[in-house]
């Protein structure tokens, strides 16, 4: 028997579990994977948790429980990585592999800036990140009378990198309904040169953010949160006051990739952006939110790399060269508020662009084009997250490369 393991049991993980089962041989392969947490967490709902649009119930599941039985799941804290010997030491045992699958995902790394983990965190300066922070915003929102609230991006890469505009979004919404929207002063503070990395897409949201009447500070390198005086400082000395500050801070491969010495400065594994191999280890492949492939960190990315890495794990096992594939597809659903979204479709090379998705005239979803249908799509996103996704069934109609029809090009 030969083994293949995988490290990470979050999406990535999850799926390439399913997939690869029903594709490797029983009787000659051993499929491991190692889930660090007992919790398998819906991400994309942490948005919604602060506005009370989903409950906790809604936003988390057992993890095991979407594992394929004949998989041998195993729950504990990953210690080091050692490629060289083709080993894994976790906290009370070491696992051989003759294939490794890294999909360690990413986390938030509020230490990384001076104040921000200091002693208002989750008093008045919040993450909406992690299941944690998103609970305990949601507790501070239901009482909060107004004031200046700063939204505030650190630095990319993050996850799902539209999510901290959503999250304006959904507050000028939130705000709206509760009748305090006047005692609310709306920032969006980042530290690109406009509201999106994607220039198409930043023209559509920075109008979004002058119509909802949410102010826009771009170019904002933080140095410092001040917690005496309730502000955010950047290396030029400019300062954004703010009575609640929610912060998306800088985001960071897990522990054990710096521990392995596999990773680049923010812990990310070197991979080829094609074919999700290891850069430095031939049988060592990663997925998701571990690599380091210039590709937006989300669940749609890390669905279509998991269809390119089944194949390419197989030729890999047959000795054929690997498929130079994977083209950095990403789609999501952007929540402008008031029941409303974007789609946007894009790639490596391709920046978002109106069109219709998944068919051309069809549609029926509108890129670029605020709809309540867009809306809807990404309410009913949970569900397909749950009882499709995961368990590695098909989504239909939606390519795990991006294509060309119904896009104005």
């Amino acid at each position: 028997m030969k083994n293949l393991l995988m490290l990470g049991a979050g999406t990535a993980g999850t799926m390439m579990a399913n997939q690869l089962r029903s594709k490797l041989k029983k009787d000659q392969w051993q499929i491991t994977i190692v889930d660090q947490n007992k919790t398998h967490y819906y991400q994309p709902g942490f948005l919604f948790l602060p506005f009370d649009i989903y409950t906790e119930d809604q936003v988390k599941k057992v993890g095991k429980k979407f594992i394929p039985k004949d998989v041998n799941y195993v729950q504990k804290k990953i210690d080091r990585i050692f490629p060289e010997e083709n080993k894994v030491k976790l906290e009370d045992e070491t696992i051989n592999y003759d294939i490794l699958i890294i999909a360690t995902g990413s986390k938030i790394a509020p230490e990384e800036v001076e104040g921000m983990k200091g002693k208002n965190w989750h008093k008045n300066v919040f993450d909406f990140y992690t299941y944690e922070g998103a609970l305990a915003l949601r507790n501070k929102l239901r009482d909060w009378q107004g004031g200046k609230m700063v939204v505030h991006l650190t630095e990319m890469p993050i996850k799902c990198p539209v999510a901290p505009l959503e999250f304006a979004f959904l507050a000028d919404s939130y705000f709206k309904e509760k009748g305090m929207r006047d005692k609310v002063e709306l920032t969006y503070v980042t530290p690109l040169s406009g509201a999106f990395t994607k220039e198409k897409s930043a023209e559509t949201l920075g109008y979004l953010l002058e119509e909802k009447k949410i102010n826009l500070e771009i170019d904002f390198a933080i140095e410092s949160v001040d917690n005496e005086n309730n502000k955010i400082i950047d290396y030029g000395g400019k300062e954004v006051e703010y009575d609640l500050l929610v912060t998306i801070p800088t985001n960071m491969g897990d522990d054990v990739i710096e521990r392995s010495g596999m990773g680049d400065d923010l812990n990310f594994v070197p991979t080829h952006h094609h074919t999700l191999q290891s850069k430095d280890h031939e049988n060592v492949f990663v997925i998701g939110d571990a690599t380091d492939v210039p590709a937006s960190k989300a669940g749609s990315v890390a669905h279509f790399q998991s269809e390119t890495l089944t194949d390419n794990i197989l030729l890999y096992i047959d000795g054929k060269p690997l498929k130079e594939e994977f083209d950095g597809h990403a789609n999501c659903f952007i929540e402008t508020g008031d029941n409303k979204a974007l789609l946007i479709d894009f790639n490596y090379k391709q920046e978002p662009v109106e069109g219709t998705f998944p068919f051309s005239v069809l549609g029926p979803l509108k890129l670029l084009k605020e709809s309540v249908f867009n809306h809807w799509g990404k309410l009913a996103f949970r569900w397909i997250y749950w009882n499709m996704l995961l368990k590695g069934i098909p989504i239909p109609f939606v390519g795990r490369n991006m294509s060309t029809k119904g896009k104005k090009l």
